[in-house]
């Protein structure tokens, strides 16, 4: 597990250092503070520690990661990736439970290879996701074939990540620990996506074994439905991280709140997450399981001059997002 976080430099982020990560993590800001940049920049290291050492094409980790920065973010030259203002180079570092440690640094004339890495990692054969606000079943394949026939930039990483995963040849039994889980998953939506082998396409089956095309599926069902068949396929398992980036979009707040609580109960499960959102919602609900369970989720607020970190367990922070929330219900009481 991730257990601290620096970056210097990196995009819109000019210093953060986020130590005592938990299973769970909170990142919230405004549009453009750099939330959902600090989660590819984290799921882009983990990636490339992945994969190193896997298949039959071996590439060094400074090969495998240039590539992963490369077609996540999507820049002309990698050296766009540091920050606008600044003269220094790019910094990023994460240390595990282990205290294992992975350090990369580049600066603005890098093109496509990074030279400065270091890595403590060992290899592993766990597999971690990335979850983007769009839902990818529909555009499965469009998403495979512009990166492996095309060559050409569109969907970032992420996405094709995502897509691949969801192969439909990936085979396996479920791991018991997740069986729970996966059944609140499958009662919260009322069924389970699958693969028709015959018609080559995905369809929704619902508790009552109708069947439904992709197309006509809910955004919302669609998501929740692809943690279930990356547990299902044995694609996710221990040790595996998760980063969802708005939860809460396309879901109805009841839905919403099923989901954070089995996210939390596959947290506790050996699964790390790392969540950007906009939503009160999700960051109240958060601070109820927090507070129930005696649990620490510490929470990072990216915000105009500054970043606090915090942690629900001690409370909700003053942050705009929650500020907004209660200003709607002073509103409401001055009518």
């Amino acid at each position: 597990m991730i257990d601290r976080l620096i970056i210097k430099e990196f995009g819109p982020i000019e210093e953060l250092d986020v130590q005592k990560l938990g299973p769970i993590n909170i990142f919230i800001g405004a549009n453009g503070s750099g939330k959902s940049f600090v989660l590819k920049a984290i799921y882009s290291v983990i990636k490339s520690i992945e994969q190193y050492k896997r298949g039959k094409e071996i590439k060094t980790i400074g090969e495998l990661l240039s590539d992963k920065l490369y077609w996540t973010f999507q820049p002309n030259n990698l050296g766009d990736l540091v920050r606008k203002k600044s003269e220094d180079p790019l910094k990023f570092r994460i240390y595990d439970n282990n205290h294992n440690e992975f350090y990369f640094s580049f600066g603005k004339n890098t093109t496509k290879s990074i030279k400065t890495i270091d890595n403590t990692f060992p290899s592993t054969e766990v597999n971690s996701i990335f979850l983007p606000t769009k839902e990818i079943l529909s555009s499965r394949t469009i998403i495979t074939n512009l990166k492996d026939r095309d060559k050409e930039f569109g969907f970032d990483d992420t996405y094709y990540d995502l897509a691949k995963s969801l192969t439909p040849v990936t085979k396996g039994k479920n791991y018991k620990q997740f069986s729970k889980s996966r059944e609140k998953l499958n009662n919260s939506i009322n069924g389970r996506i699958f693969y028709d082998n015959e018609r080559k396409e995905w369809k929704f089956r619902d508790n009552e074994k109708y069947e439904y095309p992709i197309g006509i599926t809910s955004e919302g069902v669609k998501k929740i439905s692809i943690i279930d068949t990356l547990l299902g396929n044995r694609y996710l398992s221990k040790g595996s991280t998760i980063f969802i980036d708005e939860p809460e979009s396309n879901l109805h707040p009841k839905l919403l709140f099923e989901f954070l609580d089995i996210i939390y109960e596959l947290s506790q499960m050996g699964i790390q997450f790392f969540i950007a959102t906009h939503s009160y919602f999700v960051v109240k609900k958060l601070y109820i399981i927090a507070q129930k369970n005696k649990k620490s989720i510490p929470i990072i607020s990216f915000e105009k001059d500054k970043t606090n970190i915090s942690n629900l367990k001690q409370g909700l922070p003053d942050n705009p997002i929650i500020n907004e929330s209660i200003n709607l219900y002073k509103e409401e009481i001055d009518i």
